[in-house]
């Protein structure tokens, strides 16, 4: 089989699915991270690919890595895909971080790294950032550590001023571990058990439903969680990111209001959806 048959074969077999428009993209990814940059076609690495994309399997975990802001993270099933969603945060708190004067090192926290795509990537663009993060899961962090070596290009172990540190935001003792802050920045779960229904088979299947599920009698439980931790933790003129569901955006906003937070600005994604918001801490 030439590359280009099996190309269009895989698009076939995926397009029942999820559309021919994401198995044509899907099968791009493959053949770009694969197959592409001079490496001869592989008939049995394929079929390999092949047999787990067609079980429904994410082409990131089936690859291994997922490409966010023009960097590979590495992925496995303990940590969320990264999306393009998430890209267009990290772009909001970049704009917020340019303007700190070139001699301040500002401190950010991202809360749930999971890959670590939000936190390592502002890094990887804002060099002299203070970074630190919060992970509940074991797994999550050493996927994080890695993509953090690999794509920071220097041993976590001599990079002192990047602590990702094991912790539950929703354990008040495990806010010790971090100092005062200039950028609290999370996505944290936000899906209610109740909308499992609206989510794809594929992410149900693969993704960590820790990551992603927050039980229905309190679906803002992390957002008030992690605003009453940067109320003790943000500087003066701190501010606080956040990723939410679109169906819940407002809620979120209306909590940060009531917690005193200023500035409180909700931004839409590309798609029109209400899926970001920003609010400062003052004192």
């Amino acid at each position: 089989m030439t590359a280009n048959l099996a190309r269009n074969f895989l698009v076939e077999q995926l397009t029942p699915r999820y559309g021919e428009g994401e198995a044509k993209a899907i099968a791009r990814i493959v053949f770009e991270d694969v197959f592409d940059h001079g490496r001869a076609f592989d008939e049995s690495r394929f079929e390999e690919i092949q047999a787990r994309l067609v079980a429904g399997e994410p082409v990131q975990y089936v690859l291994g890595e997922a490409d966010f802001f023009g960097l590979k993270f590495k992925v496995n099933p303990s940590v969320l895909i990264p999306r393009q969603e998430t890209e267009e945060l990290v772009a909001w708190v970049l704009e917020y971080l340019k303007d700190f004067p070139p001699i301040n090192a500002p401190r950010l926290l991202d809360i749930g790294l999971g890959s670590g795509c939000i936190g390592i990537t502002l890094k990887k663009k804002m060099p002299g950032l203070q970074l630190f993060g919060m992970e509940k899961s074991p797994a999550a962090l050493a996927i994080v550590t890695e993509n953090a070596e690999r794509i920071l290009n220097i041993p976590i172990s001599q990079y002192p001023n990047i602590p990702f540190l094991h912790g539950d935001i929703l354990n008040r003792s495990d806010w010790a571990l971090f100092p005062q802050m200039d950028v609290v920045v999370s996505n944290p779960p936000y899906i209610p058990h109740s909308e499992k229904s609206l989510v794809p088979e594929h992410v149900l299947a693969h993704e960590p439903s820790l990551a992603l599920f927050v039980d229905d009698p309190d679906p803002l439980l992390f957002y008030r969680a992690i605003a009453d931790f940067s109320l003790e933790k943000l500087r003066p003129g701190g501010m606080l990111f956040f990723e939410c569901n679109e169906f819940n955006a407002a809620a979120v906003v209306e909590i940060l209001r009531q917690k005193g937070f200023k500035n409180v600005e909700l931004r839409k994604d590309l798609a029109g959806a209400e899926r970001m918001v920003k609010a400062a801490f003052e004192k």
